[in-house]
């Protein structure tokens, strides 16, 4: 998302982020099949590592997104709820609710999620960009 949100020239309209919804991962580099996925798009990600969605983060972000139906899960969970429909899964913006991100940790298919995550992120910058958020 940042990806695309810097080739519109919006980088500066947006923070964006990323957390887990689980702990097995705190604290890791970006996982090396979905770091080589990204380079070979031209993307870095170097010096990221996972940290965890809090509380908190509810009222700090306008906007949270899961890949999944567990994501969507421990997200209301770990935020106390959704009072403010904050909470959406990605591939919304792609025009598929209800689906999922394919999750390559247990499909080893990068190339798909690759294919989803782009697609929800490239809708979610148009309906942003559509409606003024952007600006």
């Amino acid at each position: 998302m940042k990806d695309l949100a810097a080739k519109a020239g919006l980088e500066d309209q947006f923070h964006i982020a990323s957390a887990a919804t689980s702990s097995e991962e705190l604290g890791c580099p970006v996982y090396p099949p979905a770091r080589r996925k990204l380079a070979e798009h031209g993307i870095s990600c170097a010096g990221k590592t996972a940290r965890q969605l809090r509380r908190e983060d509810y009222a700090a972000w306008d906007l949270l997104l899961g890949m999944d139906r567990a994501n969507l899960r421990n997200m209301t969970r770990i935020c106390g709820g959704d009072p403010e429909g904050k909470i959406h899964a990605l591939l919304e913006y792609a025009g598929h609710p209800g689906d999922e991100v394919a999750d390559p940790w247990y499909t080893g298919d990068f190339e798909a999620a690759w294919r989803d995550i782009s697609a929800g992120c490239r809708g979610l910058l148009k309906v942003l960009t559509e409606r003024g958020d952007a600006l």
